[in-house]
């Protein structure tokens, strides 16, 4: 099966995506914050990039889930800045700045030809919404020059319907967090008071999209959730998860995350100042099997 993309390219369809996109920045409402500052003329909203993608890092990943990462690595891809603020993020020299390269769609598409060429699987696009535009424009050209791996949209869940919609035929695996159940929560450890409400919305849009993960020799597409689970059961994963099984699918792979550690904000704010328990850890896999999801990966990371 060959990425999805490619048949819009042929058709001119992609170009005329990545034009629609584009213009989106003119008064930005790529993402819920909707800034409406003009981001072409270089002018920086909440997410803080202007109109041309940074990109932080880029090369092989090996972490990912199974599905992803496979034997070669996921061609991955970093990019500065976010349209979030949580104040635990591990990554906080990356979404809370501009630092990295500067990354016009000739350069971008440079980066996921490279990716290609080291024999990656995929094209893993890591904190992605708010530089849609250049990398639909960077697709274009890569398509051009031979680019045929699967796209994964790799986001934190905070998305627009309409931004959604400019990537359907387009992405063949969304890779999104759904990150807090309480409204209350979001604002407080990520800004975002509207968070869980526009997860939801995203999450049913992306899985009407592309469906459950299917993965194979020739195929790789679909929808897998992460859940980060927090601390003092604050990220809700017991909600969150009887949301996916029972107004997404049951057969949604889902990764239950038990990675969490202190970090930047969050090391003063307790129940954040501390790792999460084995019992909360077990606790929140259990609900997720009780919810009555059947694509379940555990991932404790170095909890025990």
């Amino acid at each position: 099966m060959e990425a999805s993309y490619l048949a819009l390219h042929r058709s001119g369809e992609l170009e005329r995506r990545a034009r629609l996109a584009r213009r989106l920045l003119d008064s930005c409402d790529i993402c819920p914050r909707r800034c409406r500052i003009d981001r072409n003329s270089g002018k920086r909203g909440a997410c803080r990039p202007g109109g041309t993608a940074v990109v932080a890092s880029h090369g092989a990943h090996f972490g990912e889930e199974a599905p992803i990462s496979g034997t070669r690595g996921s061609g991955t891809i970093f990019f500065s800045g976010c349209n979030m603020g949580c104040i635990y993020c591990q990554n906080l020299e990356i979404s809370r700045s501009s630092a990295g390269i500067p990354a016009p769609p000739e350069i971008l598409a440079l980066f996921f030809l490279q990716l290609q060429h080291q024999g990656c699987h995929n094209i893993n696009l890591v904190t992605p919404t708010h530089v849609l535009p250049s990398i639909l424009e960077a697709l274009v050209l890569a398509a051009s020059e031979g680019l045929e791996l699967p796209l994964v949209y790799n986001s934190g869940g905070y998305e627009c319907l309409s931004t959604l919609e400019l990537l359907e035929g387009v992405v063949d695996v969304y890779m999104p967090d759904f990150k807090y159940w309480d409204p209350g929560v979001a604002m407080e450890l990520s800004g975002v008071r509207d968070y869980p409400a526009t997860a939801m919305a995203a999450l049913k849009e992306m899985h009407r999209q592309v469906g459950p993960l299917v993965t194979g020799p020739d195929c790789l597409r679909g929808l897998l959730v992460r859940h980060l689970v927090l601390p003092g059961g604050l990220s809700g994963a017991g909600k969150v998860f009887e949301f996916i099984a029972s107004e997404v699918s049951r057969d949604t792979y889902v990764n239950v995350m038990g990675q969490y550690r202190p970090f930047g904000e969050a090391c003063n704010r307790p129940p954040l100042d501390r790792r999460l328990t084995r019992k909360e850890y077990e606790e929140a896999v259990d609900a997720a099997g009780k919810a009555g999801l059947r694509r379940i990966e555990t991932d404790p990371g170095l909890l025990f």
